[in-house]
């Protein structure tokens, strides 16, 4: 049998050895997309109760509005003319599309902010909870119906008016339906999300994309009878245009409403394909650049069996470390299905480049923390460098410290120009840093503090740029890093041990 050439031997080492580390990747890529769906289907979730709380919140706001002009005497002693100013005041807030009603227990209209001819005015159509208001003496919340006036779709907010003890009058409600698109415009997470609102039965009253279509219809049939049974759950479902979704749903307690909202099945599996893709290119070209070092290095042996063992081996090595910094590098960069991976990745790999330019620069014999930071929040202080102020004594970093301290600040500095004191053109950032001695060693503490950004509010979810911030603090710096979400502004403290130079 004739022995294999010594290239020939080398290629197959290569692809023994490149081929089942791109098997792995895969299986960590399948895995990390069952993971990415479980945390799509939370947030799915968890942006339907968001958005419940708003809605609720919004309601009772009419309810308590209501309320107090139950108490108002000329609506208690029937002198309904002079109760259309105080009626004309509550509609202000919500445009002039608001209408309210008055009416007894048999649906008469007694009065009306839309015409002051009450007597031409017909009954109400909506008797079932003019009666049940009646009966419970409580506020009432109704479902989508015909308005008997405008003769346009309408959902309303009922209030009893009590007179010793018995209920006289019902006033209704009813606000327009904008209100509740803006809702739903203000809390869409994204243009691949669906949401939508609907009535007790299952009908939609506002929604989006789509509202012009799609208000008074019936949710989709995959859905539907989920939620006349459910109080809330996450599902695949199809919308109402036919799209694939990961949807959800919650019923609200106070209104008997449901809040629903979908994601878009494609931008969940569009990162899978994306990934497989990455992978498969890395692997073909890590097989192909191996391939190719291989047949070369084969050409130069000539020196026996030891210097081949050799070169075999740091051949075997070279392709494993790449292809496990290349995975490492794709595999946390490109899990993420947001709309801004790509700006994440270009950021993340442009801090660490600033980090390397300096480091090379200083020779790889390391940096001064007031250089590092400098160079990363440079984008951020060409318009105004009073914005980011920085004061701390003078410090060199190790390379690593250096290069870790950069991706660290580049990751804050980032969520600040998204939510924080950067987003806007009056807020402020103060980085502030001090050595302090424990004991024999020295540690360095390092504070941001934002102010003048807008309203904080603590994430529901923590994201990827959080993580690599307290992970980084922690696992390569020995230290830690907290965030307080303070309402004058956000506030980051970094501690790390520091080398010996």
């Amino acid at each position: 049998m004739p022995k294999t050439s010594l290239p020939v031997r080398l290629a197959l080492l290569v692809a023994g050895t490149t081929l089942p580390l791109i098997v792995f990747a895969v299986g960590t890529i399948l895995r990390n997309y069952e993971q990415d769906r479980q945390e799509a289907a939370q947030h799915v979730l968890e942006t339907v109760r968001s958005i419940r709380l708003v809605l609720d919140a919004e309601v009772q706001r009419m309810t308590d509005g209501l309320q107090v002009l139950t108490l108002t005497e000329s609506l208690r002693s029937g002198d309904f003319e002079g109760f259309r100013s105080i009626a004309s005041g509550f509609l202000n807030q919500y445009s002039r599309d608001g209408v309210i009603l008055v009416a007894d227990r048999k649906g008469r209209q007694l009065f009306s902010s839309v015409s002051a001819d009450t007597a031409s005015l017909p009954p109400r159509n909506n008797r079932d909870i003019v009666e049940r208001l009646f009966v419970s003496k409580r506020p009432q919340y109704s479902n989508l119906f015909l308005g008997s006036v405008k003769k346009q779709l309408i959902v309303t907010v009922e209030v009893p008016v009590v007179r010793d003890g018995e209920v006289v009058y019902e006033i209704s409600f009813s606000p327009p339906l904008a209100l509740f698109q803006t809702i739903l415009d203000k809390q869409r997470p994204g243009a691949e999300w669906t949401l939508s609102l609907l009535d007790g039965s299952g009908t939609v009253f506002a929604r989006i994309p789509n509202p012009q279509d799609t208000v008074g219809k019936p949710a989709s049939p995959t859905v539907l009878s989920d939620m006349l049974h459910k109080s809330e759950a996450v599902m695949p479902t199809v919308s109402l245009e036919g799209i694939p979704l990961m949807s959800g749903f919650a019923h609200s307690a106070l209104t008997g409403w449901i809040i629903a909202a979908g994601v878009t099945e494609s931008s969940l599996v569009a990162p899978l394909w994306r990934d497989l893709a990455i992978a498969s290119v890395i692997g073909a070209v890590l097989l192909l650049i191996g391939l190719a070092f291989a047949v070369r290095m084969a050409t130069t042996i000539a020196r026996g069996e030891m210097l081949h063992n050799l070169l075999v081996e740091e051949l075997n090595h070279r392709v494993k470390n790449t292809l496990a910094i290349l995975q490492a590098i794709a595999a946390q960069t490109f899990r993420s299905a947001t709309r801004m991976e790509r700006e994440k990745f270009e950021g993340r790999l442009g801090a660490l480049a600033e980090a390397h330019n300096l480091l090379s620069r200083e020779k790889w014999q390391g940096a001064e923390l007031a250089d590092v930071i400098t160079r990363v929040l440079q984008p951020y202080r060409l318009s105004n460098p009073e914005r980011v102020r920085m004061s701390g004594p003078k410090l060199p970093l190790s390379p690593r410290l250096a290069v870790v301290l950069s991706m660290i600040v580049h990751e804050i500095a980032t969520n600040a120009a998204k939510y924080g004191a950067l987003s806007n053109d009056s807020g402020m950032v103060s980085l502030e840093w001090e050595v302090m001695e424990d004991n024999a060693s020295r540690k360095l503490r390092m504070i941001w503090t934002e102010t003048g950004g807008p309203p904080v509010t603590a994430p529901v979810q923590r994201g990827f740029g959080s993580r690599l911030i307290e992970r980084s603090a922690r696992d390569q710096l020995g230290g830690e890093a907290t965030v307080d979400f303070l309402p004058r502004g956000v506030v980051y403290t970094v501690t790390c041990a520091l080398e010996d130079q």
